[in-house]
Order: structure tokens, then sequence, then C-alpha cells
């Protein structure tokens, strides 16, 4: 079992948000609406701070990016939360013997202090993040190389996202994919025609999720 982490491991967009509207206040604007940035957290940094600073041009845009980073990198955690229900799915599957990991865009110095703080660094079979290899999500690379590192094939991995870029690569790799609709998907984005195999509405239904298919795994 493989998770994106942003929007469908962790509720990360509290904390984006606090960083952006934090580099706002920094450049004397007002705050965005936390559901606007929310939207956008499992785009990145690059949309969030485009986001912000929609007139940037360079060398600006990029002062302004690092800045960002910066600032979320040492709030990763003061509002991030696991979504309700899955740790405890996530020790069903370890009790049944199923190896999970997470395959995230995010880069590596961020990812692995984040989920340090809760206590699931060490317990990810593997941890793929945005840097880890040359190519990054849609390219199904990153998903390939969990599955490798987990020893299975990938037609025995499921992998949990919420962008079509997550669904794109699990297709290409050869996986099942589920879209967290609770996740961060903007509203002229539409899910539901995304090649997936499924679609999930709530944590609740992906912990759901996790616990019926461990047995079938």
């Amino acid at each position: 079992m493989l998770f994106d982490l942003d929007g469908t491991l962790l509720d990360t967009a509290p904390d984006m948000a606090g960083a952006l509207n934090q580099l706002r206040r920094e450049e004397s604007l007002d705050p965005l609406p936390f559901e606007e940035v929310r939207r956008l957290v499992s785009h990145g940094a690059t949309a969030l701070v485009r986001l912000a600073f929609a007139e940037a041009v360079e060398p600006m845009f990029t002062v302004l990016r690092e800045r960002f980073l910066q600032i979320y990198r040492l709030r990763l955690s003061v509002e991030t939360q696991v979504y309700e229900g899955i740790l405890e799915a996530i020790g069903r599957l370890e009790s049944d013997g199923i190896a999970w990991g997470v395959v995230t865009n995010k880069p590596g110095w961020l990812t692995e202090p984040l989920l340090d703080q809760f206590a699931l660094r060490q317990r990810a079979g593997v941890i793929v993040c945005g840097d880890t290899l040359a190519e990054r999500k849609p390219h199904p690379a990153p998903l390939l190389h969990a599955a490798e590192k987990l020893g299975v094939t990938p037609a025995q991995c499921i992998y949990i996202g919420d962008a079509e870029r997550d669904v794109l690569a699990a297709q290409a790799a050869g996986m099942k994919v589920f879209v967290a609709l609770f996740g961060y998907i903007p509203a002229n984005e539409r899910p539901h025609e995304w090649p997936a195999s499924g679609w999930l509405e709530s944590p609740q239904a992906m912990a759901r999720l996790l616990g019926s298919l461990s047995p079938q795994l």
C-alpha cells in the first residue's frame, strides 16, 4: 500500500497556508482565505507562491519561493494532523504483514522530518520523495522504485493520492489507484473523470478500504 503525503496521509494545508500568509504579511499584503490556499496545496510550493504573488517575476519569484519554504520548514507540524482513522488502519496493515510506504513530490528535507513528527518515518517500508529520483510524478518511476524497494510487483500495489498526476503515475506503473476526494483538489478539476480504480469521499472511507483490502493484498 502506497500513499501520497499532502492531502492523503496528512492534512498539511493549515501549516502550508499559515506559512504562505506569513510570507504575505512580510510583504505587507493581506492574508489569503484558507480555502483558496487549501485547494492548491497538493500542487506544491511553486503553485502556492504563484497564487500569493501572481505578479512576481524572476528573480523575485525564486526569492519568494525560497522564503516560503524556509517559513514552512519552521512550522511543519504546528497544525498538521494525520487524517482521522489512518493510524489505526496503518496499524492493521502492519499487523497483517502488509508493507506500506509514501510516494510524494515533496522534497526529502521536508518529508522526512514531517513524518518523524508523527513517528511514521521508521514505520514506512519505503519513502520516495520529490528529489529521490530524477523523475517525479506523474512519471511512474517513483512508484516503480517504491515497489522495487518493497520487494513486490507493481500489480501487487495500491496507490492512494489526491491529484491527477497521482492517478496517471499509478496507471502508468500498472498499479491500482484510488482518489482521495477529501484532499486538495481544485474546484475546476473533475476527479471522477480520472482513470482511477475508485474514489474515497473521506478519510474514514480510506480507512475502511485499507481494512477491507488487507487480507486480499
